[in-house]
């Protein structure tokens, strides 16, 4: 963005930090600003029409949320949930819809996301519906969140602080399922898990069965 444009947008953002299980904002929530994530990460959720609660994905540092919703005026489409101690930056709808009208750069950058968004939405979609099994699902998840979230010294080392209620929601399984499908991985030699730590043994063999 252009100076003007970057010294317009400081003067609009006031910066706050969340604890773990504090909300940015909720499903059906009026949109009354976006969210600039500067550090942690954010869970981001929604319910299904049974009332579960089913987890899209993990925003990061660089994301901007509740854009979608700012712009057409709708509520909140999910529920935003901080998942690690999160600095974010906070502008309100009125602002952030002034700040588009007098920068066009701006809102080129933001149309941009809302396609990005929206493309992956429905690769999501369509991945969870050409799964034909847990393992597949599961094999995906795991290779994904190793891709996004690397250990230091390779992908296949890496964090992942999720119970087996939050892996399932978010692949679409029951919890026992998780727990089941995980300890084979374990029992077959492809994972090793020591807490919240994994480690993906054989790589290739995930990816065969993530398809």
């Amino acid at each position: 963005m252009s100076p003007e444009a970057l010294k317009h947008l400081a003067e609009i953002t006031s910066a706050s930090s969340y604890p773990k299980g504090a909300f940015l904002f909720m499903e059906g929530q009026d949109p009354r600003g976006i969210f600039i994530i500067c550090s942690g990460r954010v869970k981001l959720s929604g319910a299904s029409s049974a009332g579960k609660t089913m987890i899209s994905r993990f925003a990061e540092p660089g994301e901007v949320l509740g854009v979608a919703s700012v712009i057409s005026g709708r509520p909140y489409v999910l529920t935003a949930e901080v998942f690690e101690p999160t600095q974010a930056n906070f502008v309100s709808s009125a602002h952030f819809m002034d700040f588009l009208r007098k920068h066009g750069e701006a809102a080129l950058r933001a149309a941009q996301q809302l396609a990005e968004n929206y493309d992956a939405a429905l690769l999501e979609l369509r991945n969870v519906g050409m799964s034909h099994s847990a393992e597949e699902k599961l094999a995906r998840f795991l290779l994904d969140w190793s891709a996004k979230h690397p250990g230091p010294k390779s992908q296949n080392h890496f964090k992942l602080s999720l119970t087996h209620e939050e892996i399932a929601s978010a692949i679409g399984a029951s919890r026992e399922t998780v727990t089941r499908v995980l300890s084979e991985f374990k029992r077959k030699g492809l994972l090793q898990i020591n807490g919240s730590t994994f480690a993906i043994l054989d790589r290739s063999e995930f990816k065969r069965m993530a398809g």
